[in-house]
């Protein structure tokens, strides 16, 4: 028999042919449910202002007025009501019909009890099912989860258990588990400052370009744009600041237009703009960048000034990999009312034959950095669910949906990624400088640089552990570990009022640096 909760759960089922039924509605109530049997549409509409119902199941082809009539004057007096429309009818008209008046499943008869029965506990238990077998399969995951977290000591091993946390974010958000996801959170938190500790002994060794180092930014033309490249068109999209939740939340759009495949890349510190998207481009550190093209680099971290020459940069790799000259077209979008003209440059551009199409999208990161100073986005976007569901409503209607969609259409591949991503900052850090120092709040660079508590941050005066050109005599690098953002001592309360709570990058943490590359095959 059916729990008390699911017997309090009302069907009406509207039939000309009821008494026929009855095996059908003994078969639903034996489980539990209350079945209210009309046989016309017009008792149905009356039976259905007295009470709710939460399921109807609706005969399309009726004595009287027809079932489609009946659901039109239904979605006008109860627009949410969920309905199942029954028809003997195969024709696709109908079908599409019902369909295109929002039922929620449509059934062609002869139907047995059992049909009947998997589409109603569908539509009326499919949530709290999932809610079930949710946390039931994390219960039963957990235990090796922990363990893997704790154990882990490679990047592949910590790229592991983050995705897989990602995973467990996502789905049991969607199923409500909002005590399991603090427990996923718990088990981030300690994965994080892990993460953070071996970063710290790794990443320079790293630099030495280390045989067992994992996949750099720098890695990324080489290892999944050249292969591509050949007489058709090829996509490189780069959406900035896109964490792998972020990734995930709007990948399920993609899915209808490609065959998806999904691996991941470790962002080059400092985890911003300035560094690690021009490692892309480059296929080169900053210290090589500044070598090649001193007049290019002011020692400071401006994104404006140093991220000027990407379509440069990246011309300039094609050739030194392929030893030829590569066709780029580059476009930096900055806002979807550039949609038309964008797209008609790109479909101009497709004309050349094995042209390159690298498009950078920066509406993410303008978003991250909009939210600390906009009290407004501050509410919207409050916490990381709230960002993924905004970064997915955005992509839904931007102009890179729109461009991937004509990439899908043509038959193009496509090669997407993001040069870093971003962390939820809850935790100050004084830190000691001079007036000289940098101003971003998860990385510094200056002279006689500190952190008042040195394990919240990663501090070093030699820039080859960074890869970073040659800085003034004294320089020091501070880069934040954890969610930990620094301040100032005169400017603490200030600081802590205006920017905790908010998403930063530029530190180590695996949101910011463990970041999706993923290779888009269109569906035939």
């Amino acid at each position: 028999m059916a729990t008390s909760a699911r017997a309090t759960k009302r069907i009406l089922w509207v039939d000309d042919e009821i008494d026929l039924l009855k095996p059908h509605l003994l078969f639903l109530q034996a489980r539990g449910y209350h079945v209210d049997a009309i046989s016309n549409g017009d008792d149905a509409l009356e039976l259905m202002q007295e009470a709710p119902y939460d399921l109807v199941l609706l005969d399309e082809q009726m004595p009287g007025r027809r079932g489609l009539e009946v659901l039109e004057i239904m979605r006008r007096e109860a627009p949410h009501q969920r309905v199942v429309m029954v028809s003997k009818s195969e024709e696709d008209h109908t079908m599409t019909e019902a369909i295109g008046r929002r039922v929620d499943d449509y059934l062609v008869k002869p139907t047995s009890p059992r049909q009947v029965l998997s589409v109603v506990t569908r539509i009326l238990e499919g949530s709290s099912i999932r809610q079930q077998r949710a946390a039931q399969d994390f219960a039963a995951r957990f235990g090796e989860l922990s363990r893997n977290a704790q154990q882990a000591s490679t990047a592949g091993e910590f790229a592991s258990v983050y995705t897989e946390l990602v995973d467990w974010q996502l789905r049991l958000g969607s199923a409500g588990e909002e005590g399991l996801l603090d427990t996923v959170h718990s088990v981030l938190v300690d994965l994080r400052r892990d993460f953070g500790e071996w970063v710290v002994r790794e990443y320079p060794r790293w630099m030495q370009d280390s045989e067992d180092r994992p996949r750099l930014s720098v890695d990324l033309v080489r290892e999944f744009l050249v292969p591509r490249l050949g007489s058709d068109p090829v996509y490189f999209v780069v959406l900035d600041c896109m964490r792998l939740d972020q990734w995930r939340a709007m990948s399920p759009l993609l899915a209808e237009f490609f065959e998806i495949e999904e691996t991941y890349h470790y962002s080059i510190l400092p985890t911003a703009t300035p560094y690690a998207r021009n490692a892309i481009f480059s296929g080169q550190y900053p210290d090589e960048i500044a070598r090649a093209r001193p007049e290019w680099w002011d020692a400071s971290d401006d994104e404006g000034s140093l991220n000027a020459f990407e379509d440069e940069l990246l011309v300039e790799q094609l050739k030194r990999l392929t030893g030829r000259e590569v066709p780029v077209h580059y476009e930096k979008i900055f806002s979807d009312r550039q949609g038309e003209q964008v797209r008609s440059r790109v479909n101009s551009a497709l004309k050349t034959e094995g042209t390159v199409v690298a498009l950078v999208f920066n509406f993410v990161d303008l978003m991250t950095h909009g939210r600390s100073e906009s009290p407004i986005l501050m509410e919207v976007a409050r916490d990381e669910r709230a960002l993924r569901d905004l970064t997915r409503s955005w992509f839904e209607r931007s102009t890179a949906f729109a461009v991937l969609r004509e990439a899908s259409r043509r038959g193009h591949k496509v090669i997407l990624t993001t040069d870093h991503g971003s962390i939820l900052c809850q935790n100050p850090s004084t830190v000691f400088a001079r007036r000289d120092a940098t101003s971003n709040l998860r990385y510094k660079f200056g002279q006689d640089l500190r952190a008042e508590d040195r394990s919240t941050a990663f501090g070093t005066r030699d820039e080859k552990d960074l890869r970073l050109p040659p800085g003034r005599l004294g320089m020091s690098y501070l880069l934040a570990l954890d969610d930990y953002f620094f301040v100032y001592p005169t400017k603490l309360r200030e600081y802590q009022a205006r920017y905790r709570n908010s998403f930063l990058h530029g530190g180590i943490s695996p949101e910011e640096m463990i970041v999706p590359v993923v290779s888009l095959t269109p569906r035939r």
